[in-house]
């Protein structure tokens, strides 16, 4: 992976919290990658707690939704699933999805880059 997409995507999570913690931005990164995911199934691929796992998307939640943690960057919704309501599943909010989108320029702007890096060496 190329460190300036890195650094770049690194800091439009700056841009969003300059206290944004790691676990925040994987976590948001699983949820854009798979929406519908339960906490359940975040705490497996985090190989975290449950506890942890829901704590940590409570920070990325809106803090008018009444469940949110601070800092409450507002990127994630839950809701209770259709076929059991004491499981919540996850998906990006509209802040969240217009973060995905620059995430997404970002990706294509460096992959651009580096073709015309790549073109010019040969």
């Amino acid at each position: 992976m190329d460190r300036g997409l890195l650094l770049t995507a690194l800091e439009r999570f700056r841009d969003i919290s300059p206290q944004i913690t790691l676990n925040q931005v994987v976590t948001y990164l699983y949820v854009a990658e798979n929406e519908g995911l339960s906490i359940q199934d975040l705490q497996h691929r985090l190989r975290t707690t449950q506890t942890t796992a829901s704590r940590t998307v409570r920070s990325l939640g809106d803090a008018g939704g009444g469940w949110a943690l601070p800092p409450a960057l507002g990127l994630i919704e839950a809701f209770a699933a259709a076929d059991d309501g004491r499981r919540h599943v996850l998906f990006l909010s509209e802040a969240g999805r217009a973060l995905a989108t620059r995430l997404g320029e970002g990706v294509a702007t460096s992959a651009t880059g580096l073709r015309s890096l790549e073109s010019r060496a040969n």
